[in-house]
């Protein structure tokens, strides 16, 4: 069996961003990211990095450090880490960019792949991070930044 799923990366790295979303402004700490959102320390260093190339995240050492989030919750959505992690999503390689398919003129299964990624895209852009946390229930945080 296909699987078509993300990595963990990034899902560690959807999670990091929620939490520092719930915290925008603010750095947070490693380890208080880590036991949150259940994710090994090791992996929130990497992470951390990739997430800082992009510019998603910022990371600070020593007393007053941590991590923090660069863009605005309302700003940024689950397409945008994705992509910091893992590139430019393509379900298949004829849709990555940059590839030419020499079946590409006469493909009868390339158009509904490119449906099929044009739906996942559109539906991983719809919601921001702070449109996350509204629809987290009980969760009692002041989302107007």
């Amino acid at each position: 069996m296909i699987k078509v799923q993300i990595t963990r990366q990034s899902e560690y790295a959807i999670k990091m961003v929620l939490e520092l979303s719930i915290h925008y402004g603010e750095n947070v700490s490693a380890k208080t990211i880590s036991r949150r959102q259940d994710i090994p320390e090791f992996f929130l260093k990497k992470t951390t990095q990739v997430l800082a190339r992009a510019g998603i995240v910022q990371s600070q050492r020593g007393a007053k450090g941590g991590v923090k989030l660069l863009i605005p919750p309302e700003k940024i959505t689950i397409a945008d880490v994705i992509e910091a992690i893992e590139g430019k999503i393509a379900l298949n390689v004829c849709l990555a960019n940059g590839y030419e398919c020499p079946n590409k003129n006469f493909c009868r299964v390339r158009n509904i792949l490119s449906r099929a990624q044009e739906g996942l895209m559109k539906e991983l852009r719809k919601d921001t991070f702070a449109d996350l946390l509204k629809k987290v229930s009980g969760l009692d945080i002041d989302t107007n930044y």
